[in-house]
């Protein structure tokens, strides 16, 4: 079994992750962040929210522990459980837990996800308390100042069964988060996918089209991260044609009309 500096150690960013800073994002989550005040990140797929915390978790120093959020994700998921080990119950910090203990950044991703009952748990850590009833232990963790909770979710996705509750996101500073600037797009493209910015100029415009299909039917865009992948299959000597289509289309929509459209617009550009 691993022990706890075992563990941190996984979460450690030593590399300088790239990042393109596009406003004031930066000075925010470090304001947030030497204030106490719990993170929340709204933004679309794809967009750069996890690179983000990714940079600002390398910037401060501390271990970056993410939690993807789903459906069946339990408070036990979070705050810990006891596992049976040569015969004994053992007790193993969930992911919140240990970075309470350790000062590390916890980072819930599409929060959103996760049942409502679990998300209560994040409360008396996101205000003025900071702290985490461990109750199967007896104990109330007092988060140190190194800690700090950030939570992300897709407003796209919005519905009255998938939001935050009032009470939960009025906790947060929130920033808002976009897909980037066109010529920001590029350079991005063109560091993440090792690119020429021809091509890179291309895959945006592509992304432009694909976005502007919001109207018709297609629930989001192109991201980001999916021009990155399409780069780096072209790198690999993939005919960008076939790229495009396996790591732009095909994942956009399983909709007949809307993939044939979206190939028009791939033939229209390359």
């Amino acid at each position: 079994m691993k022990t706890v500096e075992q563990r941190l150690e996984e979460h450690l960013i030593t590399a300088e992750p790239y990042y393109l800073v596009s406003g004031t994002e930066i000075e925010i989550a470090l304001s947030a962040y030497k204030n106490g005040l719990p993170l929340l990140l709204k933004g679309p797929t794809g967009c750069g929210k996890t690179r983000f915390m990714q940079y600002l978790a390398w910037k401060l120093q501390r271990p970056l522990i993410t939690v993807s959020c789903h459906d069946d994700l339990s408070t036990s998921d979070l705050v810990g459980r006891y596992l049976i080990r040569s015969g004994e119950a053992v007790w193993i910090d969930g992911p919140l837990t240990l970075a309470v203990r350790a000062g590390a950044i916890c980072y819930l991703d599409e929060i959103v996800e996760a049942r409502k009952d679990t998300t209560v748990v994040i409360h008396p850590l996101a205000d003025d308390r900071r702290e985490l009833p461990v109750e199967k232990l007896g104990e109330l963790l007092t988060a140190p100042p190194e800690f700090m909770i950030s939570v992300s979710y897709n407003p796209g996705y919005q519905s009255v069964l998938k939001d935050l509750k009032p009470s939960t996101r009025q906790r947060f500073v929130a920033i808002s988060f976009d897909y980037p600037l066109p010529d920001q797009e590029v350079e991005i493209v063109c560091q993440e996918g090792g690119v020429e910015k021809e091509l890179a100029h291309s895959l945006v415009k592509l992304a432009g089209m694909t976005r502007s299909l919001k109207e018709s039917g297609l629930a989001e865009g192109a991201s980001t991260r999916l021009l990155i992948q399409a780069g780096k299959l072209t790198q690999d000597g993939i005919d960008i044609h076939t790229a495009c289509r396996v790591a732009i289309i095909e994942p956009l929509s399983d909709d007949p009309e809307l993939l044939a459209a979206l190939q028009e617009m791939v033939s229209s550009i390359f």
